[in-house]
């Protein structure tokens, strides 16, 4: 987390989600307790039940909530944490100027998903672009989609759930220098 910040990163996720990359709501906030108020600490769950974001809510606290669109309809969500709805690729999100995420089927997997279907989509809201993004080709995805903002996991790990400090430090700085192109 700290390497992300120290690169630039916008944004720390972390997992709530059932996956090897899963922390406990307390451990993310002891680990988050230095995070700049610039850098956003988003909440990455998948299906979570109202019970689970309240408790993530209660001790992590996070800036916003990054889970699937439908997800929403059943939580209880205070104004001042952010609605990040992942929109899965064959699912056209809803014309709009909120963010949200678009990826592959599977969260966290490296899938990548088809970017000129994506640019198409890109242009009607403030997209993050997710799946099978590296620093070898973030720069072409950001030429090609012209996203709002990209996300990043399994391609900044040695590892599974193993952040890599080095492969964190490419990616981020692919990533601004692929923004300062547009």
């Amino acid at each position: 987390m700290q390497a992300a910040v120290a690169a630039g990163a916008d944004a720390v996720g972390f997992v709530f989600a059932d996956s090897v990359r899963r922390i406990a709501p307390t451990e993310a906030a002891t680990i988050s307790a230095d995070v700049p108020s610039h850098v956003k600490r988003v909440a990455v769950m998948l299906h979570p039940t109202n019970e689970e974001w309240q408790d993530v809510l209660r001790k992590f606290a996070p800036d916003i909530l990054q889970t699937d669109a439908a997800d929403f309809a059943t939580l209880d969500m205070p104004d001042s944490v952010e609605q990040w709805p992942v929109y899965r690729e064959g699912h056209t999100p809803p014309e709009s100027r909120q963010t949200y995420l678009y990826e592959g089927q599977k969260s966290g997997h490296g899938e990548p998903v088809d970017w000129l279907r994506a640019a198409d989509i890109a242009r009607k809201g403030n997209m993050i672009l997710a799946g099978g993004l590296a620093a070898d080709n973030v720069a072409e995805a950001i030429a090609t989609v012209r996203p709002f903002g990209v996300d990043v996991s399994s391609a900044v790990e040695s590892a599974p759930g193993q952040k890599n400090v080095r492969l964190i430090d490419k990616f981020v700085s692919a990533a601004k220098a692929a923004e300062k192109t547009l």
